[in-house]
């Protein structure tokens, strides 16, 4: 096949390239959220917990580990510390009493929607020091980039 060559060799410089671009953006995103939220910033996993149930009200313990690629206990002690501050609520579920539910409280879903809003401000401002033809290829990417994530996700499995 005449392009396996061409393709193997776009490989070979696109998966190191985002393997090296991919964390380096969210460290830095990391940092500017950090730098301008009004509180301590919570670390990478419960962060990605609260986001999780905020779009998976009610999950269990179990099912956010699978989401998330986490080991059930861990998830189980994030659960605690998490209801202990007061930014995760645990309610029996009304048909299985033997099922823990979990909700975000309201001032869990306020911080996170100010993480989300000092995210998308930051990415914004950053955004718009692109040229044009940056901002249609990142465009262009978005979808790919879901669908290898996705992808990604699925073998982590």
């Amino acid at each position: 096949m005449p392009g396996s060559s061409a393709h193997r060799r776009d490989l070979d410089s696109v998966a190191p390239a985002l393997a090296d671009a991919l964390p380096a953006l969210h460290r830095a995103l990391d940092r500017l959220v950090a730098r301008d939220y009004a509180h301590p910033k919570p670390p990478e996993g419960p962060l990605n917990l609260l986001r999780h149930l905020e779009e998976h009200r009610g999950a269990t313990v179990r099912e956010a580990a699978e989401a998330l690629l986490m080991k059930p206990n861990n998830v189980s002690a994030l659960v605690s510390q998490l209801a202990g501050e007061g930014l995760l609520e645990r309610r029996r579920d009304s048909a299985d009493k033997r099922v823990v539910r979990l909700y975000l409280t309201p001032v869990a879903r306020r911080r996170l929607g100010e993480v989300r809003a000092l995210q998308v401000s930051h990415l914004t401002d950053a955004l718009l020091a692109l040229t044009e033809g940056e901002m249609d290829a990142l465009g262009s990417a978005l979808g790919a980039l879901a669908s290898l994530t996705r992808r990604l996700h699925a073998a982590a499995r």
